[in-house]
């Protein structure tokens, strides 16, 4: 019989051998929840994973018996998706740790340590991080805990429902541009249960690709596994999928299956065809950079710490005395000048009007009259520069004016220095281009704004023919299929590392912020109230 899905076209004939190599969630179905439960009135719906919004994970409330049960029903891998929490009612009690109950557990990792499966785990007590192995043998009750970040249906039905699980999630956001096609009622902002529908992901002896082939097609199959030799199939494997192996499997040879098409390293390296050594697996820290333009092209970087150039600093904005406060340091006095005038409406603080130039000192509180009765208010004190001395001032915190940074400081630094010395977000332009790469992109931008630093998964890589340099390639963001090939690889030292400037895409950028970076909204301003 012949089907079609995603656009590929697969025949499945007579006595066709397939090997199944896995499963994914192919849609998902949904019924609409009242007070976290679902009515038997509630109509289903089925929704694509790339169904708009946003949403938040409704914590499970019932348990796990094991850390085995957790292990194999949960998602736990090396990217922010895949750090599921989890607590106990009771104390646990290990050989040289005590986990308290109700204390949230976060699960990091699978791994074999001294020949015993078990989860590499971490709990934050006293701000301070205490990791821990947890053996699949660890039996108990074991809860979910409450997850405040948000996610798009795609990355819940990825990272977030369990296996023999439905998963219940809140919209967090309003959803854009409802029509009556829509399979969600209008102004919808209630709970969903979601319930996956899989499709098998198989590989056939004559294509290099995976197929997929959804669970409810209607084919009889027999297992055939212990009488067929399924060395025969070629296997293709996913950058994460190579990331997902554990360290002691590396360093590995690989076939370039399906790759990038490009002339510029390392992207060369992974063209069809092509022989690679994947030397290792890691965590790496990059600085998540976009340009400052005042239109809506701006371009998003991230740049790695080995980023040879140099930099020079550029003016910051500064909306409100809040940001100030923030952005102060004890190295240097912030320097800034109004771009907008604020008349206060108490008269021990400062009107501000526009030209007036401050030195910022420190956040207090100052008594102030409001209606008749002394409160205490939030302010920021500064020093105002007149022509011939200073004039202490106090600012309210609340205060929504403009500032501009004046940048006394001529210095070169490396990017290092900078995410060392100064708070991010902060401005630079390229002084000195990095000359150990042949394009430096970002020598062009006109000015650019290091937003944070962030850490993410990459490969380190090298070209098994001529191994004279390595490469770090991001796992999430390149889509690479490989083979793996039974070659041998002498136990040396990765040839010299190289890293390379990635420019990210719109969607990946927000992607990058949103989960990196949860306080993206910073905390409440003051109230205008005295209290």
């Amino acid at each position: 019989s012949d089907y079609g899905m995603f656009g590929n076209e697969c025949s499945l004939s007579t006595e066709e051998v397939i090997k199944v190599i896995g499963f994914k969630i192919n849609k998902l179905i949904a019924s609409i929840c009242e007070n976290n439960e679902v009515s038997q009135f509630s109509a289903k719906v089925e929704l694509p994973l790339n169904f708009p919004g946003l949403y938040k994970v409704v914590a499970d409330k019932t348990p796990y018996a094991s850390i085995e049960e957790i292990a194999r029903k949960v998602s736990i891998g090396p990217t922010r998706f895949g750090h599921p929490c989890f607590y106990s009612p009771k104390d646990i009690k290990l050989a040289n740790f005590t986990i308290k109950h109700d204390e949230r557990i976060t699960f990091n990792s699978v791994e074999e340590i001294h020949g015993t499966m078990a989860v590499n785990c971490v709990v934050v007590r006293n701000n301070q991080s205490h990791s821990f192995a947890l053996p699949l043998s660890q039996e108990g009750e074991f809860y979910e805990c409450e997850d405040d970040q948000i996610y798009t249906l795609k990355e819940i039905a990825e990272w977030k429902i369990p296996k023999c699980r439905n998963r219940i999630v809140k919209l967090s956001n309003t959803l854009p541009m409802w029509d009556s096609s829509s399979p969600l009622p209008e102004n919808f902002d209630g709970c969903l249960s979601l319930m996956p529908v899989y499709d098998l992901q198989a590989v056939m002896k004559f294509r290099k690709d995976i197929v997929h082939i959804l669970s409810d097609l209607d084919v009889e199959v027999k297992d055939v596994t212990d009488c067929y030799d399924t060395s025969s199939f070629l296997q293709p494997l996913s950058l994460e999928d190579i990331f997902e192996r554990t360290s002691k499997e590396f360093p590995m040879v690989a076939a370039i299956m399906d790759g990038p098409s490009g002339s510029q390293k390392p992207y060369n390296l992974l063209s069809t065809g092509n022989e690679i050594v994947i030397h290792n697996k890691y965590q790496a820290a990059r600085v998540l950079a976009s340009e400052i333009r005042s239109d809506s092209s701006k371009r998003h970087y991230l740049i790695p710490m080995s980023y040879k150039g140099k930099f020079k600093r550029r003016p910051r904005e500064f909306p409100t005395a809040y940001d100030l406060e923030i952005a102060r340091s004890e190295k240097e006095h912030l320097h800034v000048v109004a771009t907008k005038a604020f008349t206060s409406p108490h008269k021990e603080l400062f009107s501000v009007s526009v030209g007036d130039q401050f030195l910022v000192q420190q956040r207090q509180t100052s008594e102030v009259l409001y209606e008749g009765r002394k409160g205490l208010i939030d302010v920021l004190a500064c020093e105002q520069i007149l022509s011939n001395s200073y004039k202490k001032v106090l600012l309210p915190m609340y205060m929504e004016g403009g500032f501009v940074e004046v940048i006394h400081d001529k210095k070169q630094y490396h990017l290092s220095e900078i995410c060392k010395e100064f708070h991010l977000p902060f401005n630079v332009k390229v002084s000195v281009r990095d000359l150990s790469i042949e394009k430096d992109v970002l020598a062009a931008a006109p000015g650019l704004q290091f937003e944070e630093e962030i850490t993410d998964s990459y490969l380190l890589i090298s070209s098994a023919r001529s191994p004279e340099e390595s490469w770090e390639i991001p796992v999430y963001r390149l889509n690479v299929l490989v083979r793996l090939l039974s070659k041998d690889v002498p136990t040396v030292e990765p040839p010299v590392t190289r890293t390379a400037v990635e420019e990210v895409s719109q969607e990946e950028y927000y992607m990058l912020r949103r989960y990196e970076n949860l306080t993206l909204h910073p905390p409440p301003r003051p109230p205008k109230k005295p209290t």
